[in-house]
């Protein structure tokens, strides 16, 4: 029994040429040279030569073209370089390809700082802009009634199709009485489920006293959202998920669907997260929602450094809506220096939009610093929009030298700024730590601040300003108890690193009265609230008990907590 074997791609197949003669008929004997031609059939098939080819009478005519695979990709797939139509492999990754958008790749990349995932964001804002128009381009026809068609349509079906699906469980098989055109589709529906939608409901009386109305849409981009909207009239329980939220608000706000509009409001409300917290603000500023336009601006109040400074969204948050934020009192930050370096990466992606990823500050710094020495940035005519930016910003309370010297380096600040922080700085040291030229606590204490997630149980860093150290600390209790105080250290406390001393003033002075504020913000059952001690004035020294400010204790169910500690040296 004779048997072959060869490589199709990087598959090994095996024909067994007796078993395919088996099922034949019988035929009359073949002659040696037929039984080569038999033979050599697998080789001749797949253009390769036998080894008895030079036997056999050449055959007329080219041999087939050989079926070597080519490598497509760095995901170990292969296709045949001339797509021939038996391919189904290839057919099928091409088809893969088609449907990928180009940026799917870079939504995956792993940036300089933080790991950066781009799935959730979607063209939203560009989804909601073409409902516009969409009153005027849509057509209903009323149906007579036809027999009962069977059909069967999978989940991968269109949208119109599925829709269709769905129309008939609820109705248990009822045949629709009513086709709506729009979206480039013809949506087949039940009059009697349409009364919910006022447009709807217009347009099927203009179409019931005039046939002949006959207007079409081709917008495919958003026949998802407009399919679950009209899903919503056969259902007396709304559904809505995160996903297509967008556009199926800008959907419910053209048909005139208040309910539907209400529970994309109640969704978006509680699914802000950093992907898509500047769409929702629009779309809030767009049609009218203060309550979403607050929730907003409460997130990025709290998750501007922590969450949002650190993920290419930052590009998208409004200028404006920045400038309020900066302004809040409620603002969150690790320290002042972590909010200059977010306003600066917002603004190098102001000025490359087709950044995809997000920079490292070091990438932020390169880019200021090759820029022309003719100028600051600022005083630039391309940077005069972002001044009432940085005018929000307490950068007096950046006492660093290292980000000192990076300011001056990349050349972003007018010399003025520097200049004035500089000599605050100086007159502060000179007079122990007096900050005369800051007088207003609301607008000018310095900021320091943690954030708290389940684990670990205690949170304490060492803060220094103008030669006097601080212990900020925070302490969970219990599931729900926490305390919140700060305390005065001794520049030799063995607490504080060597690399923190070295580099950072020493006050001796055993007392210093110091205005201080400590804030917890958190979330409880999806609104946020405020813990505090309002405004407190005490003269720290270095031993017990007076070393130790007030303790603020709440009680707090859920995390993350983020708790800032404000302070201000008054003129002793």
């Amino acid at each position: 029994m004779a048997r072959y074997k060869y490589l199709h791609g990087k598959t090994r197949h095996s024909i067994d040429l007796l078993q395919l003669t088996s099922f034949v008929p019988e035929t009359p004997a073949l002659d040696n040279k037929e039984h080569l031609y038999l033979l050599s059939a697998p080789f001749v098939s797949l253009g390769g030569l036998s080894p008895n080819e030079k036997e056999i009478t050449k055959i007329a005519g080219p041999l087939k073209q050989r079926f070597f695979r080519k490598q497509a990709g760095l995901t170990n797939r292969w296709q045949f370089p001339f797509s021939p139509s038996c391919d189904l492999l290839g057919i099928a990754q091409a088809n893969k390809a088609t449907r990928v958008g180009l940026n799917e790749t870079l939504m995956r990349i792993i940036s300089a700082d933080t790991p950066v995932c781009l799935n959730a964001e979607r063209e939203a804002c560009r989804e909601t802009a073409e409902f516009q128009d969409m009153t005027d381009q849509n057509s209903f026809s009323t149906s007579p009634k036809r027999k009962h068609r069977s059909r069967i349509f999978s989940r991968q079906g269109t949208p119109n199709e599925i829709l269709f699906s769905y129309t008939q469980k609820v109705t248990e098989g009822m045949e629709p009485d009513v086709t709506l055109e729009c979206l480039g589709f013809q949506w087949e529906l039940h009059r009697m489920y349409l009364f919910k939608s006022q447009v709807l409901s217009q347009l099927l009386a203009t179409a019931v006293q005039k046939s002949d109305l006959q207007i079409t849409d081709s917008k495919p981009k958003v026949e998802k959202a407009f399919a679950v909207a009209l899903k919503n009239l056969y259902s007396s329980k709304l559904e809505v998920n995160e996903e297509d939220v967008l556009g199926i608000l800008a959907t419910a706000e053209v048909l005139q669907f208040p309910s539907l509009f209400q529970k994309c409001v109640q969704v978006m409300k509680r699914s802000i997260c950093t992907a898509n917290v500047c769409s929702y603000y629009s779309a809030g500023c767009k049609y009218k929602q203060p309550t979403l336009i607050t929730n907003c601006e409460r997130w990025i109040e709290v998750n501007l450094v922590p969450q949002l400074g650190s993920q290419i969204h930052l590009r998208k948050l409004p200028l404006e809506l920045l400038q309020k934020v900066l302004k809040s009192s409620r603002l969150f930050t690790f320290n002042e220096f972590y909010l200059l370096r977010t306003a600066l990466c917002w603004v190098f992606l102001q000025q490359n939009p087709k950044i995809q990823i997000i920079p490292s500050y070091d990438t932020v710094l390169t880019y200021f610093s090759s820029l022309p020495k003719i100028c600051a940035f600022l005083e630039r005519e391309v940077g005069q929009r972002y001044i009432a930016i940085f005018q929000s910003l307490r950068l007096h309370g950046i006492t660093s030298s290292k980000h000192l010297e990076e300011l001056w380096e990349i050349n972003f600040l007018p010399l003025p700024w520097l200049t004035r922080i500089l000599s605050d700085h100086y007159h502060a040291l000179e007079n122990g730590g007096d900050m005369a030229f800051q007088r207003d606590f609301n607008t000018q204490a310095v900021r320091f601040g943690l954030v708290l997630t389940q684990e670990p149980r205690y949170h304490s860093e060492i803060i220094s300003i103008y030669g006097f150290f601080f212990e900020i600390k925070a302490v969970r209790h219990d599931a729900s108890a926490y305390s919140f105080y700060m305390q005065r250290v001794k520049h030799a406390d063995p607490i504080i690193s060597f690399f923190t001393a070295e580099r950072s003033p020493v006050s001796l002075k055993q007392e210093r009265e110091v205005k201080y504020e400590i804030k917890a913000q958190c979330q409880i059952e999806g609104k946020w609230e405020e813990f505090t001690t309002e405004r407190l004035t005490q003269r720290f020294g270095v031993k017990k008990p007076s070393c130790k400010s007030t303790v603020l204790k709440a009680s707090i169910p859920s995390v993350p907590i983020y708790v800032t500690f404000s302070l201000l040296f008054p003129t002793s």
